[in-house]
């Protein structure tokens, strides 16, 4: 069911370090000032992919390669659990971040440590198990291998 989805996120990792977002502060929206991962809701018939890529290129002006994407799962969204939203872990090159132009959704954006990010409060939810469940397949962020 490809088709019947609210939208996408990613884990992208440059190089070693996860790429996040501090979202904005307002009471308005989901999730306010909180770190978070690039991506968003599904625009008319997107697919899965086509939303990712659409969001992290407002978000980040950065286009992920379907080759960079190392991961997927389909999981219930993190803002409406009657629905879906698919989660990915990709990598690009070390040197990516020079070409990120910020969007006008959130305050700044970071490149962390896996580990810090894990660790940190004030985060979406729902991404630190997403991101055990994928190491728990073994996955390593050591991407030279």
């Amino acid at each position: 069911m490809e088709n019947d989805f609210h939208g996408a996120k990613v884990a992208l990792f440059i190089g070693g370090k996860l790429l996040v977002t501090l979202r904005d502060d307002f009471a308005h929206i989901p999730f306010p000032n909180v770190w978070d991962l690039p991506g968003g809701g599904r625009e008319g018939i997107e697919t899965p992919l086509q939303t990712l890529n659409r969001e992290v290129m407002e978000e980040v002006g950065l286009t992920i390669p379907a080759e960079a994407i190392v991961w997927s799962r389909r999981y219930p969204s993190a803002n409406d659990p009657h629905r879906h939203g698919y989660f990915y872990i990709a990598h690009v090159p070390a040197g990516t971040e020079k070409d990120i132009v910020f969007g006008d959704e959130g305050q700044e954006w970071r490149l962390m440590d896996l580990e810090a990010f894990l660790a940190l409060d004030r985060v979406v939810p729902a991404f630190a198990s997403r991101l055990r469940d994928w190491l728990a397949t073994g996955a390593s962020v050591d991407f030279t291998a």
